[in-house]
């Protein structure tokens, strides 16, 4: 007999220790997307969630003896905050099981939800593995199994987000976008927005190497992934469930993929609307909305977002900062061939023209070339094809690396190196006023005496722009060097001597 599952949402217990979430425009997205875009803000939940909702719902119907057993669940962190707080709500023991990839925040978050009424058991690197040993665990304790997301209560519990949606907006929602996992948050939404309001799409969102409904329902049966991506732990699952297989085939309309950069974009876009910093999973609704709308072209309708989760580890910041200008296509980076010579380092700087520059790397290595890693602000995707061409076109051989990962993640922060070529180098650190073209009236105040050996510039969104620059000096101009310093009117240190510098790109002069 099939689950009557808008009879079980209207009925879930979830409102214990969920609260009934805001459903909030979002000015920003809004205005640049040309549609009506609404957040359904579960980052707000207690444990930073809509996880405690499915949780607490199954453990809630269970009966006084199961709860005295205990109860036991896999997740890569959400789930086992939910489960954690219900645990303590409860008074009922559990054994929560976790990758030992999941960050540290959720980690603790879980132990300090749960209190003494939790038990963590770090094992496996995805949600899979954890998932797996968790079954031998639940055998040898005779405990209840939580599913993160395959059990109907679970899936009720989450599908309460859709009846607060359709509550706070009565008018007609056009399309639902949800992040995928395995599938519970979207079965539920779906499940009852197919009841209510047939006529509003359903669609899913995964990361590209964590897309495992997408296959699946391509395939028309479950497909069970090798390997899935990490930066969005919150959604890597190898294989997704039975029962919201079943559903998602009824009652999702499309699913769309996204890449790392889109993600960060997202986190990016909500910040700025918001002032809230997602997890990469609490951002992939967000990520696929921004690309559906791309793509379709859609215009003036109304698009509602779940913003799922907020449990960011502060480190990561560094990351999604550094991709989020890729993610939305506001950079673009190349790898650029000029002449070792004088004048071409201004030459080619000259052509950079009245453009943004976000990064500028470059060490000198070979007598007759330099290669400069550099990048630009953009407006639009295709802007990367426009300056690669620019390059070329005034004869400087290019490299269009934007969707390079390797350059991303690696190469931009590893040009450089020692080089015979750099004889009486010396190393000065400058600090300017970041303004547009701040860059290239520094680059003009240069004097052209000395040859530039080094240059390393990043754009870090601060009100001072910091380059380090490598300048050949002959030890009988010294005096005339300082002399220039004196006049340049920057602050600057000499790093000659920096012993971190002598170690990695200090040549001994010959």
């Amino acid at each position: 007999m099939a689950t009557n599952y808008l009879n079980k949402i209207l009925f879930a217990r979830v409102y214990d220790v969920a609260r009934e979430t805001e459903l909030e425009i979002a000015p920003e997205l809004t205005k640049r997307l040309g549609n009506r875009v609404l957040l359904k803000r579960e980052d707000n939940q207690p444990v930073f969630s809509f996880k405690l909702r499915g949780a607490y719902n199954k453990m809630a119907q269970l009966t006084p003896q199961a709860l005295k057993r205990g109860v036991i669940t896999a997740s890569a962190g959400n789930h086992a905050q939910g489960v954690a707080l219900a645990a303590a709500k409860l008074k009922c023991k559990a054994v929560i099981v976790m990758p030992i990839t999941t960050p540290s925040v959720k980690i603790d978050a879980v132990k300090a939800h749960g209190g003494p009424w939790v038990e963590v058991v770090l094992k496996g690197d995805s949600y899979s593995d954890a998932f797996t040993y968790s079954q031998t665990l639940e055998k040898k304790g005779g405990l209840t199994f939580v599913h993160p997301f395959d059990d109907p209560d679970v899936i009720a519990g989450q599908g309460t987000i859709a009846k607060e949606i359709f509550k706070q907006h009565p008018g007609h929602i056009d399309a639902i976008f949800v992040a995928i996992g395995g599938g519970g948050l979207i079965a539920g939404i779906g499940e009852y927005a197919n009841a209510v309001s047939p006529k509003t799409k359903i669609i899913g969102v995964q990361s590209v190497d964590s897309d495992a409904m997408k296959r699946s329902l391509e395939a028309g049966r479950r497909i069970e992934l090798k390997e899935v991506g990490l930066f969005s732990d919150g959604t890597a699952v190898k294989l997704v469930g039975k029962e919201t297989f079943r559903i998602c085939k009824r009652v999702v309309d499309e699913v769309v993929t996204v890449d790392t950069d889109e993600i960060c974009a997202a986190i990016n876009d909500v910040f700025t609307d918001t002032r809230s910093i997602l997890e990469p999973a609490g951002a992939l609704a967000i990520a696929g909305m921004k690309k559906y709308v791309d793509q379709s072209r859609i215009k003036k309708q109304t698009l509602v977002a779940i913003a799922c989760g907020a449990n960011m580890n502060f480190s990561r910041l560094r990351f999604v900062a550094e991709r989020a200008d890729i993610g939305e296509f506001r950079e673009a980076i190349f790898a650029v061939t000029i002449p070792e010579e004088r004048g071409s380092f201004k030459r080619f700087c000259e052509l950079l023209g009245q453009r943004n520059v976000t990064e500028f790397n470059y060490r000198i290595a070979d007598q007759k070339q330099a290669h400069i890693f550099v990048g630009v602000g953009t407006q639009k995707a295709s802007d990367s094809n426009t300056i690669a061409k620019h390059f070329r076109k005034a004869g400087f051989a290019t490299i269009d690396l934007t969707h390079d990962e390797l350059a991303k993640s690696h190469l931009r922060h590893m040009v450089g190196g020692h080089s015979v070529l750099s004889n009486n180098e010396l190393l000065y650190r400058f600090e300017f006023p970041e303004r547009p073209g701040a860059l290239m009236r520094f680059l003009t105040s240069m004097a052209p005496n000395w040859n530039i050996s080094l240059f390393h510039y990043r754009n870090h969104g601060a009100d001072y722009g910091r380059i380090l620059v490598g300048l050949q000096v002959p030890k009988n101009e010294q005096k005339q060097f300082r002399n220039f310093l004196s006049t340049l009117g920057y602050p600057h240190w000499n790093e000659s001597a920096n012993p971190a510098y002598r170690l990695f790109l200090k040549q001994d002069d010959l």
